[in-house]
Parts: structure tokens; sequence; C-alpha cells
């Protein structure tokens, strides 16, 4: 039986478990990954990993499950406090700039593990409801006439899709530059590309 995260009582030992456990996955892979790879990385016993997680793949799972509630929240901010498409759209993308310099593992983890490997019973992270956020933003943008009338997940793709590429080359270390400073020429790329 799969444990959630809502099962997980949070504790310092069970943050220091998915802190540990975040860049061990993003450095080494989850294969390559043990639970005393684990224990050493984050001085919590195997029994109490055990007892709070029943597994590597739980691990994984929780760690999947609180970044995916993260993010929704942050995304849920941004659509609280931003009125348009336009400034929605744009503050997500900074948002994920920001958060990929502050703390890339997390974006490592999110955008290109491969999560059905090791947790097949979790959707995709393109179906977790951050990316569904994400799309709303834009179907929103159609509703009130800022967007182009297109297929959803077309206008979805040309106003995320650059910013996702250029986390992937700051990730892989192909852009030296932090991704702030390219912000405004991605915006104006993406925003283009589907305005009316």
């Amino acid at each position: 039986m799969a444990t959630t995260t809502a099962e997980i009582k949070r504790t310092p030992a069970t943050e220091q478990v998915l802190g540990a456990a975040l860049n061990l996955f993003t450095e080494q892979g989850f294969f390559n990954t043990s639970i005393p790879d684990i224990v050493k990385a984050s001085s919590v016993s195997t029994g109490s990993i055990y007892h709070y997680f029943r597994d590597k793949e739980g691990i994984a799972r929780s760690l999947y499950e609180t970044l995916v509630e993260r993010m929704e929240s942050s995304f849920s901010e941004i659509e609280a406090t931003h009125a348009t498409a336009h400034d929605r759209c744009r503050a997500a993308i900074a948002l994920l700039f920001e958060l990929t310099e502050q703390e890339p593992a997390v974006m490592r983890f999110m955008l290109f593990s491969r999560h059905k490997e090791f947790i097949p019973d979790q959707k995709p992270v393109c179906s977790s409801r951050p990316f569904v956020q994400m799309r709303e933003m834009v179907v929103a943008g159609m509703e009130s006439g800022e967007v182009r009338e297109m297929t959803p997940i077309v206008a979805a793709s040309a106003v995320f899709g650059g910013a996702l590429r250029l986390i992937q080359l700051r990730l892989d270390g192909i852009l030296d530059a932090p991704l702030p400073d390219y912000l405004d020429e991605i915006w104006q790329c993406a925003w283009r590309s589907v305005a009316v």
C-alpha cells in the first residue's frame, strides 16, 4: 500500500530525509541511491525512515507530492495576486526561474526525473496540478480576449515552452548568466506568440 504525503507526519526528521533524498536522487539517480545512502546523508536512523516512509519509493512519492503541493500553492498565490493572463504567465515564468536559481535540485527532480520509473502510480509531471494551472492561466487569457483562440495545449506550450527549455539549459550548464537575466527577452517572445 502506497504512503501518501498526507499520511506522513511532518517532523524535522522527515524533512531531513526528504532534503537528503532530493539531493541524492538528483545527483546519483533514484536507482543508484540506497536507503543506507539516505541514512548517512540525513543522519536519520534506518528504523525511522522505514517507519515514516516504508521504503525508498515512499520517500520519492512523498518528495514528489510535497514539491507538487508547494508549486501548486505558489501558482495559486500568483493567480490571486495578478489580474491578467499576461501578468500571471509572466509571474509563473519568473517564479520558475527564481526557483531554478535558488533550488536547482528541486527543478531537476520535478522536471527531468523519470518519475514513472520509480513511482509508477503517479501522474506524469506535465499532468500534475501546477502544470494544469499553467495551462489554465493561458485558457483564461483566451476567455478574456488577451490570447488568440487556438488549441490550449499549443498556446500553453508557446507561452511556457521556451522558458522550460532555458531552465534545462541552465541546469545543464549551457547558460552562464542567471535565468532572471533572460526573463524580459523570453517573455517578449512567448507573449508575442499568443497575444491578440
